[in-house]
């Protein structure tokens, strides 16, 4: 186990939405990503910090995220409260046409704890940008997922293998890829100085 603080992070969950159930995405990893990210959102909520939804609203055609299909649903275990925040987008990245940006600098949330779905999509393009930003960024792996992915030669790489080489890419330049328990480990600290207070 890792240890490290921060002092209010945001949660941001990106694109928790039952799409990704969809069989034409093929196997993919962490069975219980969903279940990390479900305690990763219930710490939050119980120590007032802010959080983030983001969909995915997707205009292709065939896509499982499109607006006017059932996987554009948030998935049951992650599923906004009313007084949450949600902020749409339709690109991998969060930053990128939407106020993302804006409202993290305005309100001063400049660390931010990412989870959601796909580790090598929208995920690291996010994270890429967050870094690229200036945020300080901590990365759940565990609370991150994939899917099996055909190479640039034909080769099939499964989805452990489309995951690790994601989190390579952005441990250290672009945050701080770390487990879960560590950062709800980091939570309680938190907790513990505020109630010291």
């Amino acid at each position: 186990m890792s240890s490290f603080s921060f002092r209010a992070p945001l949660l941001l969950l990106i694109d928790m939405q039952q799409a990704v159930d969809d069989p034409c995405w093929g196997p993919r990893n962490h069975p219980q990503a969903e279940q990390v990210c479900a305690s990763l959102l219930a710490a939050w909520r119980e120590l007032g910090l802010p959080l983030i939804h983001i969909r995915h609203d997707s205009t292709e055609l065939d896509s499982t995220f499109r607006p006017d299909r059932p996987g554009n649903a948030f998935k049951p275990e992650t599923m906004p409260l009313p007084s949450e925040m949600v902020m749409v987008k339709q690109t991998n990245s969060a930053f990128i046409g939407t106020e993302l940006e804006s409202l993290l600098r305005e309100r001063g949330w400049l660390e931010l704890v990412v989870a959601g779905v796909s580790t090598s999509n929208s995920v690291e393009a996010t994270v890429r940008m967050a870094g690229n930003l200036g945020f300080n960024v901590w990365l759940a792996e565990d609370g991150c997922f994939t899917f099996d992915k055909t190479d640039w030669q034909g080769r099939l790489r499964s989805a452990e293998e489309v995951h690790a080489m994601s989190l390579a890419n952005l441990d250290g330049e672009y945050c701080r890829v770390c487990a879960s328990e560590d950062i709800l480990s980091a939570l309680g600290n938190i907790a513990a100085a505020a109630h010291r207070a």
